[in-house]
């Protein structure tokens, strides 16, 4: 079976980091409207409740400006599907650049809310990486230094010492509590998309070594298929010159073994040859044209001919039918599961081939024990087999990964009645001809 090895490529792990990148992008936004809203309350109980006078018009018109940014950002955000680091990095410096304003309007570095600087550093060192977030410290810095050198004080009574009837440390009370809520709902938000690229990231790594692993299967393969090509032709020589022999041929009990060793000899030469064909060599021995219908009524009746089937159930309820080229990986795909099956249950077995919408389902039913609990649970996993022998389970294996390079599944469960059921779906954009197409690309 043919197929590529390869690891995460970068640009793989690129888009994941993009895709992650747009959701903390959209958690920050979210964070800026609770911000305008916050600051929108914040500003009239001070102005109206403390009777803190405060220049009302110029921090509303910051206000508004950050409203306007929020919307054009949500806007440009909403059609993207990537943000990179330098996009978050001025996100936030439009952030502190604001709060800068409004502590500079509102008491400068007298403010007890200059301690939201800390939350715009805290998710800097979670969504940035190392030299902005290092860059975002020492602009936070420079703005509080500024704030101490040109901010004017608020006019407001010296009253540290009255405890919570402080102005003062009733603002730092309320800042404290904001930025506690804020870091726990937004940094638990944005650590579950970072364990969510990771997971996904470990998914990619997951799949290059089991397309690794088929690779290194392949080439072994392949090379026994040469090794095996020559003894296989002499001994089907041999048994045709011995058909001819009068010692078997005056024999009708001799003359049958020859015959069934001669037939035996031909199935291996045929598994040689689809192994080779598979790997890429001798392409075009056995493709051609044909159709679904057509395609699944011949693989049932080679693979009957070819295996000892006592009672087996076959209904193709396809509907009509869609041109295809006759695929030898496809065809050991369907053959591996029905192999299984027949392992697992020798006396009753059935395939059945359906259509739904744009998908091909074959759902392969046997009346043996089912799954292992464990074993459903590592489906499709190499080396996980329930017949007690060394390098089992890789039939399951090359079925799934044959499907996931089409697009489609293999899924399997165990019955209620008993037995197991393993359905097979393929869309059909990928394993059929286009209707005005003469032949295969």
């Amino acid at each position: 079976m043919e197929a590529v090895a390869q690891q995460p490529a970068p640009s793989s792990a690129a888009r994941l980091d993009d895709a992650t990148g747009l959701k903390n992008m959209l958690q920050l936004i979210q964070l800026r409207w609770i911000a305008v809203v916050g600051q929108v309350v914040t500003i009239e109980v001070a102005h109206y409740g403390f009777g803190i006078r405060l220049p009302l018009n110029h921090m509303l018109t910051l206000l508004a400006g950050l409203a306007a940014f929020n919307v054009a950002s949500q806007l440009r955000y909403r059609s993207r599907r990537e943000v990179t680091n330098g996009e978050l990095f001025l996100a936030l410096l439009v952030d502190v650049g604001m709060l800068t304003a409004q502590l500079y309007l509102s008491g400068g570095a007298t403010n007890p809310f200059t301690f939201l600087y800390l939350l715009q550093v805290t998710l800097g060192a979670v969504l940035l990486k190392h030299w902005s977030t290092w860059t975002m410290v020492a602009i936070t810095a420079a703005c509080l230094v500024g704030l101490a050198l040109f901010g004017r004080p608020l006019a407001l009574p010296p009253d540290h010492d009255r405890g919570l009837q402080s102005l003062y440390i009733q603002g730092t009370l309320i800042c404290f509590a904001l930025n506690a809520a804020l870091l726990v709902i937004f940094i638990t938000r944005i650590n579950r998309n970072l364990r969510e690229r990771d997971a996904r990231l470990a998914d990619l790594r997951q799949r290059a070594a089991e397309e690794e692993h088929i690779v290194r299967m392949g080439l072994l393969a392949s090379g026994a298929a040469h090794e095996l090509g020559t003894p296989l032709a002499t001994l089907a020589v041999i048994l045709g010159d011995w058909r001819h022999l009068p010692h078997f041929s005056s024999d009708p009990e001799l003359l049958q073994e020859v015959t069934e060793m001669q037939a035996q000899v031909q199935r291996c030469k045929s598994i040689v040859s689809g192994i080779l064909l598979s790997a890429g060599e001798a392409r075009g021995e056995s493709s051609e044209e044909t159709s679904i219908c057509t395609f699944l009524d011949d693989l049932v009746e080679d693979w009957k001919a070819t295996r000892p089937v006592v009672a087996f159930s076959y209904e193709n309820s396809f509907g009509h039918d869609l041109p295809m080229v006759s695929d030898s990986a496809l065809k050991q795909m369907i053959c591996n599961v029905l192999d299984n099956a027949l392992e697992a249950s020798p006396g009753g077995m059935r395939l059945e081939a359906s259509r739904d919408a744009e998908t091909l389902k074959l759902t392969v039913t046997d009346q043996g024990p089912g799954f292992a609990p464990g074993m459903l649970g590592q489906f499709g996993k190499p080396y996980q087999s329930s017949k007690g022998r060394p390098g089992g389970g890789l039939g399951l294996f090359l079925a799934v990964n044959v499907a996931r390079t089409l697009g489609g599944s293999v899924t399997a469960c165990n019955r209620p009645e008993g037995g197991a059921r393993v359905t097979i779906t393929l869309p059909l954009s990928a394993i059929t001809l286009e209707e005005d197409e003469g032949h295969a690309s």
